[in-house]
């Protein structure tokens, strides 16, 4: 069952998820956010296959992937959150947009299927699944950042 209170406590840990590129916060955010390790599939968008990886590995590449964006803004809405004891899922859809030096902007739209566990620290996200349903503009991120 699903208490008003980790509701709360995980669309506020999606929040912060999304503080993260958009602050620009890579030093404490992150282990307010994760798990160490945590699995990650942007396959959508990456064409990469889903992996699990330790948690400074994941904060060293997240850190240089959103270095050339100048602006990011990520809104979450919409979420779909079930508990299930120490465990829960939160489906959410997302409009990410990043924007480039100059006026490129790169548009990302789709929804999010992340699980969280519980912790003695709070809720933290385990596994984060990105489907991208729509993409305008995306960059050849190697070449944008020389």
């Amino acid at each position: 069952m699903t208490t008003p209170e980790d509701r709360a406590e995980l669309v506020e840990l999606i929040s912060r998820y999304a503080d993260i590129a958009d602050l620009k916060e890579f030093t404490t955010l992150p282990g307010r956010v994760f798990t160490d390790p945590l699995t990650l599939d942007f396959s959508s968008v990456t064409g990469l296959p889903e992996m699990t990886v330790p948690l400074a590995d994941y904060v060293q590449v997240l850190s240089a992937s959103f270095a050339p964006f100048k602006a990011t803004h990520h809104a979450i809405t919409g979420h779909v959150v079930e508990v299930d004891g120490d465990t829960a899922t939160v489906h959410a859809h997302v409009r990410a947009e990043h924007w480039l030096p100059g006026a490129d902007r790169w548009l990302v739209v789709g929804f999010y299927d992340n699980e969280a566990v519980r912790t003695p620290h709070g809720w933290r996200l385990s596994r984060v699944k990105l489907t991208a349903v729509h993409q305008e503009n995306q960059p050849d991120l190697a070449t944008a950042a020389n």
